[in-house]
């Protein structure tokens, strides 16, 4: 038996629609979920593989290691990631910005733009972003990812018109892609399990390049479950997703991860890379 978590946002969709067509395991269970939701049920051992977020492996490396070849990144603008403003981000000092609760990774990386690419640092809060706030706590900021970030991109808010693209901001201080999620088993289920991992593995990486040579009949599933949608602008959205962890996006990793254990938010193991199959 093999519990398997899938992120239930749109982006995931040129390789789970194809799952949830073909797969036919009784002995995978599949659990979609936020990231930041399978990434507690992973640190758990709730589900035994699955994509969370780059974050929960830097944050506890000795529980996982990395499935190769898989990711949700983006080379430049990722189009689901975005800091909704007031204001420049360059006048944030001390303002309040508020945080999705949904992703531990893109909460990192703003933290990261902020505080050490623009040398500001505001104050922060997690909760929703769609939750009603009164005057005294409106946010000069707002993080918001995956199909939230797409809702307010499709019907933007004219108290935020400012709209930093994280992963484009990343590319443009660094020249590196960056990468959102990853695809972790835990260390404990490949005790045993080698080829069951390795038999799973083979199957996303098959359903996800099955998925993209069908993106455009993918995108008009996908595009209904986003208010406003169309399935072209989908088709644009998805042509900015990758799902490999090439080379350079383990350079991404490492680098990503260097910087957060110097700020004491990773732990020291996370590097070097642990990759499966090696």
């Amino acid at each position: 038996m093999a519990r398997i978590g899938m992120v239930n946002y749109i982006n995931m969709a040129p390789i789970y629609e194809v799952w949830k067509e073909q797969v036919r395991r009784p002995d995978w269970i599949m659990l979609d979920a936020p990231p930041a939701q399978l990434n507690r049920l992973l640190a758990a051992g709730s589900i035994d593989l699955g994509f969370v977020s780059a974050y929960e492996y830097a944050a506890r490396p000795w529980l996982y290691r990395l499935m190769a070849d898989l990711s949700i990144s983006a080379t430049g603008p990722v189009g689901s990631v975005f800091l909704f403003s007031s204001v420049p981000p360059e006048q944030l000092d001390g303002k309040l910005v508020l945080l999705t609760g949904q992703s531990d990774t893109s909460v990192c990386l703003l933290r990261l733009i902020l505080e050490e690419f623009i040398k500001v640092r505001p104050r922060y809060v997690r909760g929703e972003i769609f939750a009603p706030h009164t005057p005294a706590e409106k946010p000069a900021a707002l993080l918001a990812i995956g199909d939230e970030a797409l809702r307010l991109n499709a019907a933007p808010d004219p108290r935020y018109p400012v709209q930093i693209d994280l992963g484009e901001c990343w590319h443009q201080q660094t020249g590196l892609p960056f990468v959102f999620a990853v695809c972790a088993v835990r260390e404990d289920f490949l005790q045993g399990n080698t080829e069951v991992a390795r038999e799973i593995q083979q199957t996303l990486i098959s359903c996800r390049e099955q998925g993209l040579a069908r993106l455009s009949e993918i995108c008009t599933k996908a595009a209904a479950r986003i208010p406003l949608m169309t399935a072209a602008a989908c088709l644009r959205y998805f042509q900015s997703i990758e799902y490999d962890l090439s080379p350079i996006k383990q350079e991404t990793l490492a680098r990503f991860f260097a910087l957060l254990i110097q700020r004491g938010e990773a732990s020291p193991a996370a590097l070097p890379l642990k990759l499966f199959p090696c």
